[in-house]
């Protein structure tokens, strides 16, 4: 499991903004598990054919159209973990990872009466550890992508990885499969800070990792840094950053790590075992990556994210970060589509059953108001670095722009907000002043 792309923080969820993390209680009685991770909202009902409504396939893919690929299996959890993850004795029955590949295939039929075609910019396989499947499965869900959509000229397809699950043989195989980019969980070299986490892989083998992806011919790869953890020192970031620069990479992701209800890191904190998370502490380590990466060439694209280049930069986040339009297979995978939002049960066993049956896997979803997608929009788009269009905010919003421009936290160039330096460290407060 990666962060990339997650959100301000190392947070547990798919990598999309808007998944959710908790669990109602009709998707515990559908599952055989009482500790399935994660909520869901209710929202309105599916059709059984998960038909849309005629006006949100108007202008599918007008900004944009990726597909984001749930795979929910791990090897075991990592102890800050509450993504919508299983292992071998928390998946239960009715659902298998040899069967996983012809399971979203048979979604993706069901997609394709859906949607109109529509050529594919961006592929993600986030997880969960995506590389668990074989590099052919994996190969057969991308395969199975271009024949429902059409794969565009130059598309960016990405996969996950634990550093742990890939090796050189299955990296050039995934390479020979169309994957272009692949992000790798590295979150630190420091073996007190891996161990609190709970990873599994050495303090070395995510640089390696890295560097085996390049010779297989990955054209993009993103190592990920959690900073923050506790017991974690300055010194220690500092060789996580050394390293992966040493790593020859071309992308970064570092979140600060938050702490998860219902994780076993959460309950070692309550204990006593290890101290919360400490804010200032978290700000210097953000302080020492934006010094450390920009010296070394990257510049920063979103508040958690640098790239080398702008090639670099990881197309498919910005599709979420700009409110475009994306199908997410798999269970609790979430999908927009013209302005409707419809998530997938989160259960694998639901949601192999719902497909075997013939019936649509989403549990709910929503149809945006025009206000919904306003208040989205600059909550997303304000964490980027080409910054948020005035024209977005009300009128309460360009005044509290405004005066955040006087205290620094903001800057107004032309017709946008770009957030400075100070102004990232608190981009969460920077939103809610915002949106009054």
């Amino acid at each position: 499991m990666t962060t990339e792309g997650s959100s301000l923080t190392a947070r547990s969820g798919s990598p999309h903004p808007e998944t959710p993390t908790a669990t109602t209680n009709k998707e515990k009685t559908e599952s055989t598990l009482e500790n399935v991770p994660g909520p869901q909202p209710e929202g309105d009902p599916v059709p059984t054919d998960g038909a849309l409504p005629p006006e949100a396939l108007e202008n599918v893919g007008a900004n944009g159209f990726g597909v984001y690929v749930h795979v929910p299996f791990c090897a075991s959890r990592c102890g800050y973990c509450d993504f919508n993850t299983y292992t071998a004795t928390e998946l239960g029955g009715g659902a298998s990872r040899d069967a996983y590949a012809e399971t979203v295939l048979r979604e993706m039929d069901l997609a394709a009466k859906v949607v109109p075609g529509r050529p594919v910019e961006t592929v993600f396989v986030g997880g969960g550890t995506p590389t668990l499947l074989s590099a052919r499965d994996l190969g057969r869900i991308l395969d199975g992508i271009d024949r429902t959509w059409g794969l565009a000229p130059g598309a960016e397809v990405t996969t996950e990885a634990n550093p742990e699950s890939v090796t050189v043989e299955s990296l050039a195989a995934l390479r020979s499969a169309g994957f272009t980019r692949i992000s790798l969980g590295m979150q630190s070299v420091a073996p007190g800070v891996l161990q609190i986490l709970e990873r599994v892989h050495g303090p070395g083998r995510a640089v390696a990792a890295a560097r085996e992806a390049r010779a297989a011919g990955f054209e993009h790869v993103n190592l990920d840094l959690i900073y923050g953890t506790p017991g974690e020192s300055a010194d220690d970031f500092a060789r996580s950053l050394d390293a992966v620069l040493a790593a020859g990479v071309d992308h970064v992701s570092a979140y600060a790590l938050i702490v998860e209800d219902g994780t076993r890191l959460a309950a070692r904190m309550r204990r006593g075992e290890l101290p919360f998370p400490d804010d200032d502490v978290a700000a210097d380590r953000y302080l020492a990556a934006e010094a450390a990466l920009s010296a070394a060439g990257f510049s920063w694209y979103e508040v958690s994210n640098w790239a080398s280049s702008p090639q670099g930069r990881c197309r498919h986040n910005l599709l979420y970060w700009t409110g475009a339009d994306w199908w997410g297979f798999g269970p609790g995978a979430h999908s927009h589509v013209g302005g409707v939002r419809w998530w997938n049960v989160k259960h694998p066993s639901a949601y192999a059953a719902r497909l075997a049956d013939g019936v649509s896997p989403g549990a709910g979803r929503e149809v945006l108001s025009a206000e919904d997608r306003r208040v989205e929009d600059v909550m997303l788009r304000v964490r980027l670095a080409e910054g948020l269009p005035l024209g977005v905010l009300d009128a309460a919003g360009r005044a509290a722009a405004a005066r955040m421009a006087g205290d620094g936290l903001v800057e107004l160039a032309g017709d946008r907000l770009v957030l400075t330096l100070r102004g990232r460290l608190l981009a969460d407060a920077v939103v809610r002043d915002l949106l009054p």
